[in-house]
This record gives structure tokens, C-alpha cells and sequence, in this order.
């Protein structure tokens, strides 16, 4: 089975095979666990998003696996998580190295995991029921190892595109902020910040109940193509005003006239930075611009200063940026 698993991932696997395994996983929680367990590999692999880095990866997986395969299924889920963290440089949290070890059905526990995704990243993951969600920047997920019970819950602090598994018997529910949303199966991107005053959730498809915590009979029901913005225990909505803004889960940003002042928050907020503008009134200039996530802080900055001009001080040691004219 694992060998099945792998081959697949590798793409070594003919058409026909491919949908065999995948009918066969639609039934077999072993096969499906297999699936879950080294396509969370890969998205450790793949962490960074520049030009190359799919192939790096997939290169590295190979190299990884077959190196491992005598290996018992513990030893390997520990080592990819160092392997992972070595060639990325990176710390990503709270991520337990058992994270896929299902607990004991007779006591009911069931492991819960914490995935953090640092400054100026983004990670896709699928969850125990098929479920993919897309983690921007600064995010925090904790999510079950496996859904058991009568519903799907997880909580977000950050900002998550959601691609959600339908199941009648099982709504998935998103904590985050001062929100919660209720779906069966749909798509939907939710905006939670610690930081932020406000929670916001976009309906791309299907049908989603939002409410303020602890007041579900008050709550909506959204319609596509709309999104609710959750602040001092109210809930507005409106249309979805730009598309394009989703594209960050293809790490590109986007802002449709979009004053300085917004833009600037965003990038606080995605890269880990504080940035102070010491003439106000620039702070109402309005941009129309698409961003590459990988960029980095400095060559966005410097591709918004081709549009109006304005002169940048980067300290590195104090992580502050100063803007002015």
C-alpha cells in the first residue's frame, strides 16, 4: 500500500492506476491515511515558493523516500519533519512529528495538531476528510488528526482559503477571530487576524452559515459571490469587490485601488515588519498593482515607488521600515 502511495505522488503510477487507488482510498482508511500522510510530506517539501522549487522538491521526496522505506512509518514521519526543516531554514512551529498517528477509537481522544506558517509563506494542507486549505502568511491552523463525532471543527487565526470536503452528516465548522462559519461542502476564503478589529469571510461557492461566537440563531446564511466582515458584534455584507484578491493562494497579491494606508497594513501583517510613514498625507494614495508573494518586502516597495515616488529607510536590525517623500 505505502509503495502504491508513493509511486502515485511520483507519478509513476498509468491513468487507469491512478483512479483505482483513488476509488480504493474512498473506502479503505488505511490507504487514506497513507495519502494524507505523504501529501503533508510534500507540502513541507514545498514550502518556499519560488521558481524551482516544486521540482527541488519533488527531487527531494524522491531522494527521501528511498532512502527511508525500511523505515517504520514513526521513524519516517520524524525524520521528514527535520529533513523538511533543515534544507528549508525554517520554523514552523508547533508541528508534532506524530502528527498523524490516530489516537485510540475506545477512548475517543483524538490528537490535535498546530500548524504555524511563518512571515512571507504559504502552505497547502488536506485534512483528515479530504478537505484542502490554503494558509497565508502569519497563520495559525489547529486542526484534528481525525474528525470523529457529529461535525468538522478547526480554528484559524490568520487568513485560510478553504476547499471543503462535502458531508451531509458532518458540518465543517471554522472558529476564528470573533466569528465562526458553518459549511457542508464548499469554497471560502476567511480573513481572522489577532491583530485586526474585524473578521472577514468570502463565498466563492456552495453555501456557508456565518455568525458572531456563541450567537448561531443570529447568524446568515451567505450567497456566492458575497462576504461577511464580523466587528463589534455586527455583521455587514456586501459582494466581493475583487476577485484577484484570492490569488494569493497562487502567491500573487493583488489590490484593486487600493489606498497606501491598506496596503501598507497588509504588508506589515504578511511580512513581519513595522512601517512608518512619516508624511500622512501619502498614506491616501491609491494603487492598482498585482505583487509576487516571493518577492520579498523591498522589491515590492520599490516596484510602488515606480508609481509614486518616495524615498525608503530599511533598519534590519529594528525590523522597521521608514517611508517618506
Amino acid at each position: 500500500m505505502e509503495e502504491s502511495v508513493r509511486k502515485y505522488f511520483q507519478g509513476e503510477l498509468s491513468r487507469e492506476e491512478c483512479l483505482e487507488l483513488l476509488r480504493r482510498s474512498e473506502t479503505d482508511t488505511a490507504l487514506k491515511t497513507a495519502f494524507i500522510r505523504h501529501r503533508n510530506m510534500l507540502s513541507l517539501l514545498e514550502f518556499v515558493p519560488a521558481k524551482g522549487d516544486r521540482e527541488k522538491a519533488q527531487a527531494d521526496y524522491t531522494a527521501f523516500i528511498a532512502g527511508q522505506k525500511r523505515k517504520s512509518t514513526r521513524q519516517i514521519l520524524m525524520l521528514t519533519f527535520r529533513y523538511a526543516a533543515a534544507i528549508l531554514c525554517l520554523t514552523i512551529g508547533t508541528w508534532y512529528a506524530a502528527s498523524l498517528y490516530f489516537s485510540d477509537d475506545r477512548t475517543g481522544a483524538v490528537a490535535m495538531q498546530t500548524l504555524h506558517v511563518p512571515a512571507g509563506q504559504r502552505i497547502s494542507l488536506t485534512l483528515a476528510d479530504g478537505s484542502v486549505v490554503w494558509l497565508n502568511s502569519c497563520t495559525k491552523l489547529t486542526y484534528p488528526t481525525v474528525f470523529n463525532g457529529n461535525e468538522r471543527h478547526v480554528t484559524l487565526e490568520g487568513e485560510a482559503y478553504f476547499d471543503v470536503a462535502k458531508d451531509a452528516r458532518k458540518p465543517f465548522i471554522v472558529s476564528s477571530g470573533n466569528m465562526e462559519v458553518k459549511v457542508l461542502g464548499t469554497s471560502f476564503n476567511l480573513y481572522g487576524y489577532p491583530e485586526e478589529a474585524f473578521s472577514r469571510v468570502s463565498l466563492i461557492e456552495g453555501s456557508l452559515q456565518v455568525y458572531a461566537h456563541g450567537g448561531e440563531p443570529a447568524g446568515i446564511v451567505l450567497c456566492p459571490n458575497s462576504e461577511a466582515i464580523v466587528g463589534n458584534g455586527a455583521i455587514s455584507v456586501t459582494e466581493i469587490p475583487d476577485r484577484n484578491y484570492f490569488l494569493w493562494t497562487k502567491g500573487i497579491y493583488s489590490f484593486e485601488n487600493e489606498v497606501f494606508r491598506n496596503i501598507l497594513e497588509r504588508l506589515e501583517l504578511y511580512y513581519d515588519i513595522h512601517i512608518d510613514v512619516r508624511d500622512v498625507t501619502m498614506l491616501q494614495w491609491r494603487y492598482t498593482v498585482k505583487f509576487r508573494q516571493r518577492d520579498g518586502i523591498r522589491e515590492i516597495l520599490n516596484l510602488m515607488r515606480e508609481i509614486h515616488k518616495f524615498s525608503m529607510n530599511i533598519d534590519e536590525e529594528n525590523n522597521v521600515i521608514t517611508i517618506d517623500r
